[in-house]
């Protein structure tokens, strides 16, 4: 049941004039306003054959894993990291900002294009490292592009750059966040699109809807919670929920902190008859998020990077780190005026939530833009930590999965180290990542056995052609797994234990790069080892990963020997220990 702050909010036409402007609550980001650009169906300005920059290449006739576009156009960005002051609720806080904006800039790049940003790490009062990682991109052979610090490089350092350089290999929508401890819950994150070919038509593309919990505590501060010793503070509440980096909030339920209420809410336009394209993306730190669009029902066409075979639905559900594109006929009347809603799923599953409902405005062509929308939302039957039923997800393209090489078990649990700190165990071992010596570099110089540490947490697979994974969740919570440097085959998923036999859709099964393992449940997940690196399998969650629930794969370890690492990833990793040798790193978790 609505609280009586959204209660009010929905029904008050006072609660949609914003009392800060788009500056104070989120920077220089547009995103939620009606001056944020609508994504074009490809960027123009490189060579074109047949019409389009991927040529003749379509969802139904290619393999993207493996035949992709080379174009040979470079798209460069610029990222100046650093702290600011903003309110995306209302209630001032810090947030690390890039280039001064919350959510972070829009990547966009065409199938096949390279993306290249120069990160500048200018974060001060204190100082951090980070990186940033690429959310869902391959990186086919060419792991050290990655961005995960102790894995796939070392972090930068304070005052110290970094330009990425990696090959946009699927199309689809996605992200970019820091991978640098639990860095991104405090804002370190952005919207990223490649543009590639329609298998379902549609109109106009809205472009980015993160949709993300928000803290008031900055995130070092939640995390020192967490990884401490006091069982209240393991499972912290999200103070509010954000759709593109803003929302209301209450602000008579604090009493210490600068707070305004009617900070502002997302708004969108809808043109009648139009079919209406939405890239929803979970930038999430821990909530699975329930979207939805009241009066409307919602085409699903892709999942992650996945085009997928068209369904209807009402309710998406998406886990930390999942992306879900849908298309929305606007068939109301050019008047109307409706909530775009997201609620935060609630029970022991999921982490708790002060104030789990976002909201946003949808107003039609020549609906009254000072009236508040007076729609009703759709009830929500979905299960609340699962995914959409397999049989439903059905890839475009089909890929057979075929019989594995070689299976790996893994069981998840948790439990107290000895000196009562609260951990994450896969297969009873905790990870803690060192950031001086990134896995993936020290396989690359032929260092392919890491016995002093067994905290990495390494799976060597050898030169096995595909790799079967199956995940037991012997906890209550559910887990959003992500797999770097591959999408995965999602063979079967459930409560209890997997029989052992059940496939869904074996000739066909859905393929993502993120999906949950429920609560005392299980998964099934294959992939092809196809590109040679140490890949990185974790959960989602920023608390979860921080506090030890990964595990690495090592794929065909002779192949990563050969592999052309680049000399600015060793120098990165020189500046690192350079800044290490005079600075002291308080790494309070696994790092990742």
């Amino acid at each position: 049941m609505p609280s009586s702050f959204i209660a009010s909010l929905t029904h008050n036409a006072a609660a949609l004039v914003a009392a800060l402007s788009q500056t104070q609550t989120n920077g220089g980001c547009l995103l939620g306003t009606h001056n944020a650009p609508n994504p074009p169906p490809f960027l123009t300005n490189n060579p074109i054959a047949n019409g389009y920059p991927w040529g003749t290449l379509s969802a139904s006739n290619t393999n993207p894993y493996t035949n992709s576009p080379n174009t040979g156009v470079v798209r460069s960005y610029d990222f100046t990291i650093e702290r600011g002051t903003i309110a995306p609720d209302g209630f001032e806080r810090s947030v690390i900002l890039i280039n001064g904006q919350f959510p972070g800039p829009t990547i966009e790049a065409n199938w096949g294009d390279t993306i290249q940003v120069t990160t500048h790490n200018n974060i001060a009062n204190p100082a951090e490292g980070t990186a940033l990682h690429w959310h869902g991109f391959l990186q086919q052979g060419s792991e050290w592009e990655d961005g995960v610090p102790a894995v796939s490089q070392c972090p930068i350092p304070p005052g110290g750059s970094f330009t990425y350089s990696f090959k946009a290999s699927l199309y689809g929508s996605s992200w970019y966040h820091s991978h640098y401890s639990a860095q991104y819950a405090g804002g370190l994150w952005g919207p990223l699109i490649v543009h590639g070919p329609q298998h379902v038509p549609y109109d106009v593309d809205l472009g980015p809807i993160a949709l993300s919990d928000w803290y008031h505590e900055d995130y070092f501060t939640v995390l020192a919670g967490i990884m401490g010793t006091d069982p209240r503070l393991f499972r912290p509440a999200s103070d509010n929920n954000l759709i593109n980096g803003k929302m209301n909030f209450d602000c008579s339920s604090v009493d210490n902190g600068t707070c305004t209420n009617n900070a502002g809410l997302s708004t969108f336009k809808f043109t009648s008859g139009k079919r209406i394209r939405l890239r929803l993306i979970n930038s999430s730190a821990a909530a699975i998020q329930k979207f939805s669009i009241d009066n409307h029902t919602m085409t699903v066409i892709a999942n992650d990077f996945v085009p997928i075979e068209p369904y209807n639905t009402t309710v998406v559900t998406l886990a930390v780190g999942q992306r879900t594109d849908v298309i929305v006929t606007a068939n109301g009347k050019p008047t109307d005026a409706v909530w775009m809603r997201s609620t935060i799923a609630s029970g022991e599953c999921t982490y708790p939530a002060n104030q789990p409902y976002a909201v946003a405005t949808v107003y039609y062509e020549n609906a009254n833009n000072s009236a508040s929308p007076r729609s009703i939302a759709h009830a929500d039957t979905t299960n609340a930590c699962q995914n959409d039923d397999l049989s439903e997800t059905v890839p475009f393209y089909s890929i057979a999965a075929g019989s594995p090489a070689t299976t790996i078990d893994i069981s998840i649990s948790f439990g107290f180290n000895a000196t009562g700190h609260f951990l994450w165990y896969m297969n009873n071992s905790t990870y803690r990542g060192n950031y001086n010596d990134p896995l993936f570099l020290l396989a690359a110089a032929g260092k392919l056995s890491y016995p002093y540490d067994p905290e990495w947490n390494i799976y060597n697979v050898g030169s096995n052609s595909s790799i079967r994974l199956y995940v037991e969740n012997t906890t209550p919570a559910s887990h959003p797994m992500h797999l770097h440097g591959h999408n995965m085959f999602i063979l079967a998923e459930g409560t209890g234990t997997w029989d052992g036999s059940t496939i869904i859709n074996g000739n066909n099964p859905q393929r993502r790069d993120v999906q949950i393992v429920q609560g005392n449940g299980y998964a099934v997940f294959q992939w092809n080892s196809d590109n040679p690196g140490v890949w990185p399998f974790h959960c989602h969650i920023a608390w979860h990963i921080s506090g030890g629930m990964q595990v690495s794969i090592m794929e065909r370890p002779d192949d990563i020997r050969r592999l052309p690492v680049t000399s600015t990833s060793y120098q990165l990793c020189s500046d690192w220990d350079a800044y290490t040798k005079s600075a002291i790193v308080d790494q309070i978790d696994s790092g990742v």
